[in-house]
């Protein structure tokens, strides 16, 4: 029988690989930590029905039906109105800086209309871009639009408006998607999350694996400085994300009929940044891993925020404000702006500013870190 199995043997091998994985402190924190990590960040973060979304108001009637009006859209706390008194052009500027989801526009003569039985409207324009943030809200005003002045419509003996149709109409514009396709908004955003996956990937195995098949001694026995090796090492990765940056947009247009409104060297001076950053990102877990499969494991650990927490998935401002804190952190958050904000709204150079200056602090900081981290001796 002991020719086959032994239970001794078979013991000594499990005693073995506690020891090795207990001696191995990185993994078995990854493989603990990062779970519980992920549950609990996830878990509060992710919110398919978002509220406290920003708001844009602009009232040209303001009678007291108009002011009961707005608390209670307010009270639905699908709308946060965080800007009022401000002009349509000034609102549809916010609008293409990703700053709100919402702009509600209430006309002047809207009470004298409601009260006449005129069904007059209200213009509630979304941000297209992201189709999955507005339902909730679309539904909330149409409920009001029912019973909103019904205590008003009884104490003022207007019996007349208490019955369907309601008193008045909520027409919605999902602006830069009017017909809400889905793909308009994923096909962009899969850009970023696939050029962050695969390029985090690429790089966080490169110099693990110098390392495992023993060709770092012979790198480190040259004259060259870390800067020199980051920067040789990450080059040739960068006309890889720019292949396939290329690709999605091509697939877009042919395949998905994506429209393209902006300029497509603007999209590709901007994702420099970006695509740097991700390098940099990965190089850095290279250096800080001690096995490629640790590497694989970082990658993952940072992939995986990036994808739920950036807006790709869910909306951004539905998260709660500390997820927002953390999403603001990661690139692919500001990238995801920058080439919808480019592919569906054709914005320029100045609007995409705010967008890009936290890539380009990013990259700067996890290239000093990425810096400092890499080592020169075995």
């Amino acid at each position: 029988m002991n020719r086959y199995f032994s239970i001794s043997r078979y013991i000594s091998i499990v005693i073995k690989e506690f020891l090795h994985m207990m001696r191995d402190r990185l993994t078995i924190g990854m493989v603990i930590g990062i779970p519980l990590i992920q549950l609990i960040l996830f878990g509060f973060a992710i919110n398919t029905n978002p509220k406290h979304l920003p708001t844009v108001l602009i009232n040209q009637d303001n009678s007291p039906e108009i002011r009961t009006l707005i608390s209670a859209v307010q009270n639905t706390r699908y709308f946060d109105i965080q800007y009022k008194d401000i002009s349509l052009s000034q609102a549809n500027q916010l609008m293409k800086q990703s700053k709100v989801q919402f702009i509600i526009q209430i006309p002047a003569d809207f009470t004298r209309r409601m009260i006449k039985n005129q069904h007059p409207s209200i213009l509630l324009t979304t941000d297209g871009t992201d189709p999955s943030a507005a339902g909730g809200a679309i539904e909330a005003l149409n409920y009001l639009s029912l019973h909103v002045f019904t205590r008003y419509f009884q104490g003022h003996g207007l019996f007349y408006l208490q019955t369907k149709p309601a008193a008045f109409n909520v027409i919605v514009h999902n602006k830069y998607n009017p017909e809400k396709v889905t793909q308009y908004n994923i096909v962009p955003g899969l850009a970023g999350v696939i050029l962050t996956m695969t390029l985090v990937m690429v790089t966080g195995l490169a110099i693990t694996r110098e390392y495992e098949q023993g060709t770092m001694e012979s790198l480190l026995a040259t004259p060259l400085r870390p800067l020199e090796v980051i920067l040789g090492k990450i080059t040739p990765y960068i006309l890889v994300g720019y292949t396939q940056l290329l690709l999605i947009l091509l697939a877009a247009f042919w395949l998905f009929n994506v429209p393209i409104y902006g300029s497509i060297v603007l999209l590709m001076l901007m994702t420099l940044p970006f695509i740097i950053a991700n390098l940099l990102v990965g190089i850095t877990f290279s250096t800080i891993a001690k096995t490629q499969l640790q590497a694989m494991q970082m990658t993952f650990f940072f992939f995986l925020p990036s994808i739920l927490l950036s807006g790709f998935m869910f909306p951004f401002y539905g998260m709660p404000n500390w997820a927002q804190v953390i999403g603001n952190f990661l690139p692919l958050t500001h990238y995801l702006r920058i080439i919808r904000g480019i592919v569906l709204k054709g914005n320029d150079f100045m609007i995409l500013w705010s967008s890009i200056w936290p890539i380009l602090l990013f990259g700067l900081i996890i290239g000093v870190v990425c810096i400092k981290r890499y080592r020169q001796t075995l």
